[in-house]
């Protein structure tokens, strides 16, 4: 139980900074804002993308989820509950950048530090293997000698 705590703590704590610097630097967006942004944002994140995506498809699809998620999730509750809807863009933008570079070394804290998260990979083939290809060979009857 600990290791998740820590990790949702180091999550959390990335966030609150990425948006402090990606909402307060275009608009003043208040502590509630960013407390609310960072902590939806750590639990989705969380959820999908380390619980389900990382253990499958590894720290890039991963990244790559954590981006859309913290881009689309900003971009979508940030125009509803903020006024400037282009100013939410680029804070957006900036929020999802910082938060996915700190979520690519969390990714790489998480694999190393708990095996079962490791993704499943598929076992390369070596040439030394024998490959069990076979060809089949029969008669075939000629149609055009054809009984009618």
């Amino acid at each position: 139980m600990m290791k998740y705590a820590t990790i949702l703590l180091i999550k959390f704590i990335t966030c609150v900074i990425a948006f402090a610097v990606g909402l307060d630097l275009f608009f003043d967006a208040t502590y509630l804002d960013i407390f609310s942004f960072s902590l939806l944002i750590t639990v989705m994140s969380y959820l999908i993308g380390d619980r389900i995506i990382l253990p499958h498809f590894g720290n890039t699809s991963a990244s790559i989820v954590d981006f859309l998620l913290t881009y689309t999730s900003v971009w979508i509750f940030g125009s509803i509950l903020l006024d400037n809807y282009m100013q939410i863009a680029w804070g957006s933008i900036i929020s999802a950048v910082l938060i996915t570079i700190a979520e690519v070394f969390i990714h790489q804290f998480i694999l190393n530090r708990f095996p079962d998260a490791q993704p499943n990979r598929r076992t390369k083939i070596s040439s030394s293997q024998k490959l069990a290809y076979n060809t089949e060979f029969s008669d075939d009857k000629d149609f055009h000698d054809k009984k009618e």
